[in-house]
């Protein structure tokens, strides 16, 4: 039984998707162990157990990695944002190719190949903060962020993944908040006036959004006076208010107290009108590698019309629509729809057509339509694209598909989804827009399977002499097997449907087309994965 408190030596075999280093449980539990670096042996002591993974700490380390590190960041294990400042950037990018490859031939189906990851500046290419604003213990006004799965604040004077010019802006706030005296807002009360520090920097220069639990107050000036000190390319100072209990940072009301309540920033060439509400990358650099990657991938001419779903405030329908023919934005936020719009016109740009609508029903409606578009681009939230768009998508039958990424498991589930309309995986990259952190931006071209440039051959499985590969095992040998070393239950029906995959056997409605009999179910790829092991292990493939 695994108990917390518990001390286990334990070697690390890889990473969960946080970057936590895996590991086993003598008594086969999975345990992720906070900073640990695949290949190293260590004590480790449970701090947590759950029903399927304990997580602990690392005590002693006992061999140690060579990718291992002093720690750049001094806060680094008690705030909840970056992931890897204890190992290089060399295994960073290592882990997160292997975690979007992984992802991708397990829950896919599809084998990418080796994923190249573009590298970033590991240092202040963050171009929005986000400070949380409360009182210490003292009562003095604090900011920084919260530390990881809690809401209680971390003070931070640097942050080494920001622009310094939003560390310098925040150190201003909290001067002018004990100069005169202004409250910091309180969670529990609801009291209390400042609630965040937002900052947005461009090349352009800075702006400071204070957001508050009401008004701005009458010594707003001196506010200014500080910021303009401390940031000088300050282009503007916005007061919002926001008097919800919650998470959300911003409220519905802004005030522009002093300049522009705007930024300006240069993309691709184009230029992009940034207000505190607007999206966009907050990796400018990596940004433009993302898209110069997704244009390349896209294939675009002068005679392509294209689709862009989950177009945002338009970023990369614009630098499609410099390429191609006719280009079709779609975005659920209205604002967005706006901002798009008006980026085009700022840009000169008329062969685009913005809709604000869920992308599964545009998707569909265009379908209707007979909107045929050669390239189709996605940009899709974390949990993917809709079934109904992806239904849509392949009806529209786009000769490429470009998948830009921000989860690779629900790429991977989609790319799946893609391949049972037709659409094979040809390209797989990835672009650290987040380096020490876990996250990981991919970009994927699929393109539709013509059947003219493909032959289907037919075998009679019993003209091949399969019998030594039946005598290895029998199926409960397997099902024992897969039990035994990965905690997994298989059925003699998942069981035929894999090694009919391998070419051992074929057995009578076991492993169907859902067309011809839909009421089979189809094996996991966790569980396809565990039983091909046992096929190898007992010498089957």
């Amino acid at each position: 039984m695994v108990k917390k408190r518990e001390h286990i030596t334990v070697t690390i075999t890889g990473y969960t998707s946080e970057g936590q280093g895996v590991a086993r449980h003598p008594e086969g539990m999975a345990v992720f162990v906070t900073d640990a670096i695949a290949g190293e042996v260590a004590e480790v002591e449970i701090d947590h157990v759950g029903k399927t993974a304990a997580h602990g700490h690392i005590v002693k380390l006992l061999e140690v990695s060579p990718h291992r590190v002093n720690r750049a960041c001094p806060i680094g294990k008690r705030c909840g944002g970056c992931n890897f400042w204890h190992m290089d950037y060399e295994e960073e990018l290592r882990l997160k190719g292997q975690r979007v490859r992984d992802a991708i031939s397990r829950i896919g189906g599809v084998d990418p190949g080796e994923v190249t990851v573009l590298p970033g500046t590991m240092e202040g290419y963050r171009n929005k903060a986000q400070f949380p604003v409360g009182a210490s213990d003292f009562g003095q006004p604090v900011a920084g962020f919260y530390m990881a799965r809690s809401h209680e604040i971390l003070p931070v004077q640097r942050c080494r993944i920001q622009d310094p010019r939003a560390d310098e802006a925040k150190t201003a706030v909290m001067e002018w908040m004990e100069l005169e005296n202004i409250s910091a807002y309180d969670e529990g009360s609801q009291r209390g006036l400042v609630r965040h520090i937002y900052v947005r920097t461009a090349s352009a220069g800075t702006l400071v959004c204070i957001v508050g639990n009401g008004g701005a107050p009458e010594v707003a000036d001196t506010l200014l006076q500080l910021l303009q000190a401390a940031v000088p390319d300050l282009v503007g100072l916005v007061w919002n208010i926001n008097r919800r209990p919650g998470n959300s940072v911003l409220g519905e009301r802004f005030e522009t107290l002093w300049g522009q309540g705007y930024l300006e920033e240069t993309l691709c060439g184009l230029k992009f009108r940034l207000s505190p509400r607007s999206f966009f990358q907050v990796n400018r650099q990596q940004a433009q590698r993302l898209y110069d990657t997704a244009l390349e991938l896209a294939q675009l001419d002068a005679n392509t019309t294209a689709l862009d779903l989950y177009c945002g405030t338009g970023t990369i329908t614009l630098c499609m629509a410099r390429k191609a023919g006719k280009v079709y934005g779609v975005e659920i936020i209205d604002a967005a729809i706006a901002d798009a719009w008006e980026n085009a016109k700022r840009n000169g740009i008329d062969n685009v057509e913005f809709f604000c609508a869920d992308a599964g029903q545009a998707a569909e409606r265009f379908a209707r339509e007979g909107i045929a578009p050669q390239v189709i681009m996605v940009d899709p939230p974390r949990k993917g694209l809709s079934p109904a768009a992806v239904d849509a998508m392949a009806q529209m039958a786009p000769e490429r598909i470009v998948y830009v990424s921000c989860d690779p498991a629900t790429l991977a589930r989609d790319i799946g989804l893609l391949r049972e309309k037709g659409y094979v995986l040809h390209t797989t990259k990835a672009v650290d827009m987040f380096p020490r952190c876990a996250h990981i931006e991919t970009v994927c071209l699929l393109s539709k399977l013509n059947a003219k440039q493909h032959i289907e051959i037919n075998l009679d499985m019993d003209e091949l002499d399969l019998t030594d590969a039946e005598k290895k095992a029998t199926y409960q040998e397997i099902k024992d097997y897969v039990l035994e070393h990965s905690g997994l239950k298989v059925s003699s029906l998942y069981i035929a449907q894999v090694k009919q995959k391998c070419g051992i056997i074929e057995r009578e409605n076991y492993n169907k087309p859902k067309s011809e009999d839909a009421k089979q179910p189809q094996c996991p790829p966790d569980k396809e994965k565990a039983i091909k092991e046992a096929l190898t292990h007992f010498g089957m493939i």
